[in-house]
């Protein structure tokens, strides 16, 4: 993987973020906080059907927020001399949360998330199988697998690719997915059994639909919760950056 691709991910991963938040691709690389008004704009990642009621993101310098008009006096005034990426800190986000409070919202999950940006030869050698499109379906319904595959065919968002690992039993140890997000956009999610955990399957799994991802054309990215370490340390190993963090609100 060269730096010319990795130019190019960033680059549409501004302009993704930037239909999504209501804002120019260059507004993520200001100096100045910056607050749009929310809006369902065409090529946005498709995870809710609503208009975003608060949601904030930052590639690490300055925060854009997208949110309902209603929040704005208060948002402009709160954020204008505050330094970007430190509103994700807890005693930034508190006031915040008082206000979401007062409409009927919390905030949701924040996430860390990754893009690609070097290549990884796997260095595990286990059986696999893979399964696409609609053969996935077959696994709707497993609980094992909340990370890896929606809970449901979700055609707004379907899954593209899942991945599979099998020990000697034909047992599944573990199971990488990705759902198209966004158009050309697949987030990888992984799930390995608890009796195969810190055997490198989940690295292995997500190395090989990363560039089984790459290689049809689309953009693989990755994401953790903050504090998911074992999560964090999979994507890092299997050549992931990471590139930014976002955090929304739901309804209480």
């Amino acid at each position: 993987m060269n730096n010319i691709y990795f130019k190019t991910c960033y680059h549409k991963l501004k302009d993704l973020l930037a239909t999504e938040y209501n804002c120019n691709p260059d507004d993520f690389e200001k100096n100045e906080n910056i607050v749009t008004v929310s809006a369902l704009n065409e090529g946005r990642r498709m995870y809710t059907k609503e208009k975003y009621f608060f949601s904030m993101a930052t590639f690490g310098n300055n925060t854009v927020i997208t949110a309902d008009k209603q929040l704005h006096p208060f948002l402009k005034e709160y954020i204008k001399d505050k330094q970007g990426h430190l509103l994700f800190e807890l005693c930034n986000l508190l006031p915040i949360e008082k206000e979401l409070n007062k409409y009927g919202y919390t905030f949701d999950r924040s996430h860390h998330m990754f893009l690609p940006y070097s290549d990884v030869t796997p260095k595990k050698d286990y059986k696999v199988k893979w399964f696409y499109d609609r053969e996935i379906d077959t696994f709707y319904g497993d609980d094992r697998f909340p990370n890896a595959i929606c809970e449901e065919y979700l055609p707004h968002r379907p899954d593209r690719i899942v991945v599979c690992a099998y020990d000697e039993n034909d047992e599944i140890m573990g199971m990488a997915g990705c759902s198209e997000d966004a158009k050309g956009w697949q987030q990888i999610g992984i799930d390995v059994m608890p009796q195969y955990r810190s055997m490198g399957v989940g690295t292995y799994l997500v190395t090989l639909i990363k560039n089984e991802i790459i290689k049809r054309g689309d953009i693989p990215f990755y994401g953790t919760s903050v504090s998911n370490y074992h999560s964090r340390n999979i994507a890092l190993n299997c050549g992931f950056k990471p590139m930014w963090a976002e955090l929304g609100a739901k309804r209480i």
